[in-house]
């Protein structure tokens, strides 16, 4: 239809004449009230940004000499986080000559993954880069879920 006669009918019927596909051969228009579609397009936005789920990293730190308790309340903690729905970054940092025994800062990791394992899985493995060696658990199954505020 001639754009002359989709403006007409649009004044007419009292709605506006929008472009769907301005690329198209001709351009597709629609009749339309477009204030009430932008109304109806933001709060389709506001509910969508209200179901969103907020993940948030926790970092717990660990060494690579931990004492049997130091690690059982960090792993306490992981365990806290992650039944909230937390992602947790776990690291290791070594000290001075520390480094060269990298081995067992990987197995405090893994002991550490080992005991999350019914709430989280490992979504990195254990890496090292620089002093630092860490890893990411994700939760399975997230009990609970934070509202974006």
């Amino acid at each position: 239809m001639p754009t002359r006669d989709a403006v007409k009918i649009s004044l007419e019927r009292d709605l506006d004449l929008v472009k769907i596909a301005p690329a198209a051969a001709p351009p597709v228009c629609r009749l339309m009230d477009y204030g009430k579609f932008r109304y109806e397009q933001a709060q389709k936005e506001k509910e969508a940004r209200r179901h969103q789920h907020i993940v948030e990293i926790k970092e717990i730190r660990l060494s690579s000499t931990i004492d049997v308790h130091d690690f059982n309340f960090k792993l306490k903690n992981a365990l806290r986080f992650l039944k909230e729905g937390d992602k947790v970054k776990v690291s290791v940092r070594f000290h001075g000559r520390e480094l060269v025994h990298s081995d067992l800062g990987q197995k405090q990791l893994l002991k550490f993954a080992e005991g999350c394992a019914d709430l989280a899985a490992i979504e990195k493995p254990p890496k090292l880069e620089g002093r630092r060696m860490f890893m990411f658990l994700t939760p399975k199954a997230p009990l609970k879920t934070k509202q974006k505020e």
